[in-house]
């Protein structure tokens, strides 16, 4: 078996095929906040947080009007976005339920709490915050132990920044 690779190593960006710009472009910037950092006319934007220069590239070079892969089909299962805390993540959850964007559920997996739904095109997300490594589970030879439980979407909302 060879080396792992190196532990500094991150996932930067993604792009996802969309059928339409416009609309992804209000569901990413318009509704989770990302920022348009930049723009190539109708066939593609970039977008990030805090002024990187894209955490996701949406593009319809080969979508425009396109319909999203049927169920039982390989491709992208879905796009993990990190916040960096739970009142942040708890901002997020606030933001779909002005916006009526539905979830498809919410996860507290022991080592992070995350949110899953579908954007326009029904690319999956995984909206979620990590917990402190020291607060992971672990069995009782020190292996992680992730699980699946109910997230308390109400109390995640209790931390939400107060709206303005």
């Amino acid at each position: 078996m060879s080396a792992p690779i190196h532990p500094a190593v991150r996932i930067g960006h993604v792009h996802l095929k969309v059928s339409d710009l416009e609309r992804s472009l209000a569901f990413y910037c318009g509704v989770l906040g990302f920022e348009l950092t930049q723009r190539y006319g109708t066939q593609a934007a970039f977008v990030s947080a805090g002024g990187y220069h894209h955490h996701i590239g949406l593009n319809t070079w080969e979508s425009r009007g396109g319909k999203a892969p049927p169920r039982g089909t390989t491709g992208l299962y879905h796009v993990a976005i990190l916040y960096p805390d739970r009142p942040s993540l708890a901002d997020a959850l606030h933001r779909l339920i002005q916006n009526k964007i539905p979830l498809d559920g919410a996860s507290d997996h022991g080592v992070s709490e995350a949110l899953y739904l579908h954007d326009p095109d029904g690319n999956g997300l995984e909206l979620y915050v990590d917990r402190d490594p020291s607060a992971w589970p672990r069995d009782a030879s020190g292996e992680l132990a992730m699980t699946t439980e109910h997230l308390d979407l109400e109390a995640l909302l209790a931390e939400a920044p107060v709206q303005s």
